[in-house]
């Protein structure tokens, strides 16, 4: 699935956190943030390349560790690698920007990155950056690692 980076993310309307140590509870709302489209590469397509500082990609990897957005059952292999290559995601991640801005990433943005030689955008490296790992590291239940979960979002619990 291929979007430009930085334009208007549509896939889904809400947005669902899902538990990460239990995969059975989840919250899920409508966004009142905008969210921005980083990573989303296919073959065929062109994407900006580069180096990229090891610092963000350890960050990235650690974000993407703690926090479980829009997970799906399906999975979504890379087609950028060779055939007898499986790299598989099936979920999303979300990075607060600016102040109303999400930017809204594939779980495979780390295997781009490190395998592709992606480089994303600087604002969205930025953003990485500057999320504190260790508060959204020791977020549990009903806590989520994200700043923007709205009062009414719905809460689902599975026993």
């Amino acid at each position: 699935m291929f979007y430009r980076d930085l334009t208007v993310y549509g896939y889904r309307d809400d947005d669902e956190f899902t538990d990460r140590e239990s995969g059975l509870r989840s919250i899920s709302f409508r966004p009142g943030y905008a969210r921005l489209n980083v990573g989303w590469l296919e073959a065929g397509r062109p994407y900006r390349t580069g180096p990229v500082a090891a610092a963000f990609v350890k960050k990235l990897s650690d974000v993407q560790a703690v926090q479980w957005m829009n997970v799906c059952r399906g999975m979504h292999q890379c087609d950028l690698c060779p055939p007898d290559e499986i790299h598989e995601g099936n979920r999303e991640i979300r990075i607060p920007g600016a102040p109303g801005v999400a930017y809204a990433a594939p779980s495979l943005i780390s295997h781009y990155v490190t395998a592709h030689h992606y480089q994303p955008p600087a604002v969205f490296v930025d953003a990485v950056l500057a999320v504190d790992l260790d508060a959204w590291a020791a977020a549990r239940w009903p806590d989520v690692p994200f700043p923007w979960i709205p009062d009414d979002a719905e809460r689902l619990e599975i026993e």
